[in-house]
This record gives C-alpha cells, sequence and structure tokens, in this order.
C-alpha cells in the first residue's frame, strides 16, 4: 500500500525570534518578491539635491539678500540707479575675466594668467595704434589673435605636455606679465594720446543714461559675453564635451570626445576673451598701465567660486560667475556706503570665498 508523503512544512520564523524584516516583505508581495521603499528625505537633504541640480541658485540668493540687506542699512543710496549702473561698470572687466576664468574651471583647470594676457593685449593694442601708427582696427585684430595665441599656449602645455594648468598658467603669468613690461617700456599710455590717436580703443568707455543710470558699452558687453557662452556650453555638443572633460576626463576619451582637442579651443576662447576684455579695460581705465588689473587673476577666481562653479571641474553654470561678480561689486559698494573701512571689505570678500567652497563641498556630497 503506496502512501502519500506529507507536505513539506511552509518556513516559518526560525525558533526563538519573530518573523524578520525581509520574511514579512516575502508574505507581503503577492509575486514573493521583497520590495524596499526608499528612505525619506529630510528638509536638509532635500535642499541638498536641490542645490545639486541647480548650482546657480545659490549665488542667486545670495546676491538677492546682499541687495536686500545693504539696501536696509544704506537706504535710497544704495538703490539710486546712478548706484546700481556704477556696481555694473565697476564689475564689468572682472566679470568678462571671470567668464574665461569659468571656462577654465569647468574643465577642471585653473589659469592664474587671465589678468595678464588682458593687461598685455591692452599694451599691444596701445602700442601699435598710437606709437606705431597702426590704424586702430588692424590693432585691435593684433591684440585679438595674440591673445588667442597665449590661450592656445598655455592649453598646448596642459593637454599635450600633461602638465598642471596651476603651474603653467603660473608660469605664463610671470612670462606675459615680463613681456608686457619689456613691450611697454613701462610706461603707460595717456588719456589725452588714445583720444588723439585711436579713439576707437576707448569706444567701451562710452555710455548712455537711462532713467537716471549711466550704462557703458563695457558693462553690455560683459552680460553679452556671458549670454553667448551660457548659449555655447548648454546648447552645443562642444559645450557638453567641455563639461564631460571636466567631470570625468578619462570617462570623456572611452567616450570618443577628443579631450586634448576641446582643452586647447577651450584655452584658446579664454585666451581671446582676455583680448576682448583689454578692449574694454582701456575704455574702463581711459588710459594703458602696464600695471593695470594686477589682481584681476584672484578676483575673477573669486568670481568665478562665489557664483557656485566647482574648482573640481564638471559642475556649475557660465552665469553663475556673473552673479558672482556682481555679489562682490554688491558687497564693496554696500560696505562703502555703510562707512566700513576698505580693510573690512576685503575681509569681509575673503569670509565669501571660504563659506563658497564650504557649501560647493557641502553639495558635492549628495547621494544620487
Amino acid at each position: 500500500m503506496t502512501t502519500t508523503p506529507p507536505p513539506p512544512p511552509r518556513p516559518g520564523p526560525v525558533s526563538g525570534r519573530g518573523p524578520s524584516d525581509f520574511e514579512t516583505g516575502l508574505a507581503a508581495s503577492p509575486q514573493g518578491v521583497a520590495r524596499f521603499e526608499a528612505p525619506r528625505r529630510t528638509p536638509l537633504a532635500g535642499i541638498q539635491h536641490l542645490l545639486h541640480a541647480t548650482p546657480t541658485l545659490v549665488p542667486v540668493i545670495v546676491l538677492a539678500l546682499s541687495i536686500l540687506v545693504f539696501g536696509l542699512i544704506a537706504g535710497e543710496r544704495f538703490f539710486s540707479p546712478f548706484n546700481l549702473s556704477l556696481i555694473l561698470q565697476q564689475v564689468s572687466i572682472i566679470g568678462i575675466l571671470a567668464a574665461a576664468q569659468s571656462l577654465i574651471v569647468l574643465t577642471a583647470g585653473i589659469d592664474l594668467s587671465v589678468a595678464a594676457i588682458m593687461v598685455l593685449m591692452s599694451v599691444v593694442s596701445g602700442k601699435l595704434a598710437i606709437t606705431m601708427g597702426v590704424p586702430a582696427p588692424l590693432a585691435l585684430g593684433a591684440s585679438f589673435a595674440l591673445g588667442t595665441l597665449a590661450g592656445m599656449l598655455n592649453g598646448l602645455m596642459v593637454a599635450r605636455l600633461k602638465l598642471p594648468p596651476f603651474i603653467v598658467t603660473l608660469g605664463t603669468w610671470n612670462i606675459f606679465f615680463a613681456l608686457n613690461l619689456w613691450f611697454s617700456g613701462a610706461q603707460s599710455i595717456r588719456s589725452q594720446d588714445i583720444d588723439a590717436a585711436a579713439p576707437l580703443l576707448k569706444f567701451f568707455g562710452n555710455s548712455f543714461r537711462v532713467a537716471g543710470a549711466n550704462i557703458t558699452f563695457g558693462s553690455i558687453l560683459m552680460v553679452v559675453i556671458f549670454a553667448v557662452l551660457w548659449y555655447v556650453l548648454n546648447r552645443t555638443a562642444w559645450g557638453r564635451h567641455v563639461y564631460a572633460i571636466g567631470d570625468d576626463k578619462a570617462a570623456a576619451e572611452l567616450a570618443g570626445i577628443r579631450t586634448d582637442r576641446v582643452l586647447v579651443q577651450v584655452y584658446a576662447l579664454a585666451g581671446f576673451i582676455c583680448a576682448i576684455g583689454a578692449w574694454a579695460a582701456i575704455g574702463r581705465v581711459g588710459s594703458i598701465s602696464p600695471q593695470s588689473f594686477y589682481e584681476g587673476n584672484l578676483q575673477s577666481i573669486t568670481a568665478v567660486v562665489i557664483g557656485g562653479i566647482s574648482l573640481f571641474g564638471g559642475r556649475g553654470s557660465i552665469m553663475g560667475a556673473l552673479f558672482g561678480a556682481l555679489i562682490v561689486g554688491v558687497f564693496q559698494s554696500g560696505l562703502r556706503l555703510a562707512g566700513v573701512d576698505v580693510l573690512w571689505q576685503v575681509f569681509a570678500i575673503g569670509w565669501l570665498i571660504i563659506i563658497a567652497v564650504a557649501i560647493d563641498q557641502w553639495i558635492r556630497k549628495v547621494s544620487a
């Protein structure tokens, strides 16, 4: 007589303990598959994710709060159209340098020579047009070409020779500064001489008035440069390649991006922008001095860092550098109107840089 074996026992809890969370999940699932709930984000983690997705939001908030605070402190003087347009004028040259610097930083590099290139190109255009009698358009064209070549030199040493960007541009900073003093003879070119021989060089110093605001063409040039670069970086394949190189150069190479070629192009474009900044700087200052904007390198980096562009590359918006430059301008104007000494203005900007880097480090720790 054949007997039917008893059915195997159903899996149950091990003696001495209740069912585990895994076993409970299996029993609750009709397909017998464990289901796990995503951990809930805390409000702070939500803010962290939001800032990671939109890094430009930080400088926008800081700029808005700065305007509000200094408006309350300084009153109507701060919000006057003349003062607001003056802030825009004061940051125009540093903003243009920050645009060039942003391109380099997005590739995880840094350029300490941007201001040196700019000043050298202003001297070149001035000497050609005023001392040597070259027509102003040709003098400006020569400065644009030489500025592009100066940036390309940096790019070739970084991309082809695999030298660290910091060391390369630190070296070329000294080289360009020495060439600047040699070519200019350490002599400035006066405003009267520019007006007499080549007034075109001061074009971006011209201005027009709108509702009490004094808007210079140099300020408009800065905004146009940022708008064009924003479009290029966000709407073209070349711009996506720039971000990819900054995020992970090895992965970009595996994806088929010619990283060395793009790097050289980035540095060359930065040099070209510096040459345009040289033209704007002549109009802003009204003369050509071989020792002007000596701290422009550090000021451009300050604008980039405060603007939320990561020094590690691959993250941030070019418009953040514009907001960063405006934040510095607002701080300097607001503190000046409040009667704060220049020493403490520099002190405040220093803390802004440290706080901006700390926020960037915190945002980079966000979990996917």
